[in-house]
């Protein structure tokens, strides 16, 4: 059985101030995807490798897209959800929930990005 995820996208207004927020609290760099030249749209995905478990995803920018609070919960894998959630707090993120227990699951926090998108981080330890 497959994870039930293959693919997110959260959707931003200022790509710039987003993409900025997401390297800077993961410690990664996001790569610019091409899209047909008819679309009106702008992605940048996340690191990923397609020979493991887990889904990876897009920041994406496009005219009239939503953006800020969609109601889409992402939940990103650490070894301590606490590193991320205090260098997202440095970048202007909003701590939503600090890090608590999820009992035998291990440890979650809730964030909002820049743009209003609530994010998830889970973590083991």
């Amino acid at each position: 059985m497959n994870n039930p995820v293959g693919w997110f996208e959260i959707y931003v207004q200022d790509m710039d101030r987003a993409r900025y927020f997401y390297e800077s609290v993961f410690q990664i760099k996001l790569e610019r995807l091409n899209a047909p030249a008819e679309m009106e749209i702008e992605l940048w995905s996340f690191p990923m490798k397609s020979d493991q478990a887990g889904a990876s995803g897009a920041l994406v920018k496009m005219e009239n897209g939503p953006g800020g609070g969609n109601g889409v919960l992402v939940y990103f894998t650490c070894t301590d959800c606490a590193v991320e959630a205090n260098r997202a707090t440095a970048m202007d993120g909003y701590l939503v929930r600090e890090k608590m227990s999820i009992g035998q699951y291990g440890f979650i926090a809730l964030l909002r990005d820049t743009e209003g998108n609530m994010i998830g981080l889970h973590s083991m330890q």
